[in-house]
């Protein structure tokens, strides 16, 4: 069921945004060579103890995951993309990392992602983010009173189809509020002016994610993390988007 919030609700979201932003922006800067992804986890899970917030992720079992995920974010190295799952792997120099956070704070869930490089980039990586996020504000643009959700979709892909890239549509974006993983979809390709009616009081994560030569995905065998088929990189961008009568709110926006 599409749910959608009242101005009062959205207030009452902000701060769950804020928290996910800010945990993110502690993530990008601890990011390191040397560092290891338990050290990211570890502090992802001190700063929702001392928050007084509740991790998504932990005890999230949906149907495609072996287990109960047992961790509070997904770290995904160089050609994993989504669901990575947080093990003894040690940060190495010019490794894509892409770091996907989900929180709730007083009820309320927020869900964002962003991918960066550790130590000396690839000017390949680089371009690939740039597409990613470029990919992202493109929806985020999309997302307003009047239009449909193939227009959000539709202006991901664009960016992506011009820069040469495949879209996987197996994973997209979907509805947040009291839960993580809500209705609607939101897939990242897609048609103008088709689906779901966009209205006042829709909050849906945008995320577009991408791979440099492929749109094929194999899991992992810790029955979680996705890689690339071909062993490209991926990278990938998230933002909680609430869309008002005066346009869309970022309500994961960092600083």
């Amino acid at each position: 069921m599409i749910e959608l919030r009242t101005p009062e609700e959205i207030e009452q979201m902000r701060p769950a945004g804020r928290f996910v932003a800010e945990v993110l922006t502690a993530l990008e800067e601890k990011a390191a060579v040397g560092v290891n992804l338990l050290e990211l986890d570890e502090l992802a899970h001190k700063m929702i103890r001392d928050r007084g917030a509740e991790s998504c992720y932990i005890d999230y079992h949906p149907s495609f995951g072996a287990s109960p995920f047992g961790k509070v974010l997904c770290t995904s190295v160089n050609d994993a993309v989504l669901h990575g799952l947080p093990h003894d792997y040690v940060l190495q120099d010019g490794d894509l990392l892409s770091v996907d956070f989900a929180a709730s704070v007083n009820g309320w869930v927020s869900d964002s992602a962003l991918s960066l490089i550790v130590g000396t980039e690839r000017p390949e990586d680089r371009h690939l983010i740039e597409i990613t996020q470029n990919a992202l504000e493109a929806g985020i643009a999309q997302a307003v009173v009047g239009n449909k959700m193939g227009d959000i979709s539709n202006a991901i892909g664009a960016v992506a189809t011009v820069a040469g890239l495949k879209i996987n549509t197996d994973f997209g974006g979907h509805g947040v509020g009291r839960t993580m993983h809500g209705e609607p979809h939101v897939p990242n390709k897609g048609r103008p002016n088709r689906g779901f009616p966009l209205r006042e009081g829709l909050v849906i994560a945008i995320e577009p994610w991408f791979l440099h030569t492929t749109d094929k995905l194999i899991t992992d065998a810790d029955g979680w993390t996705l890689r690339s088929a071909d062993g490209s990189r991926g990278a990938h961008q998230e933002h909680t988007v609430a869309i008002t009568a005066d346009g869309p709110i970022i309500l994961t926006a960092r600083d």
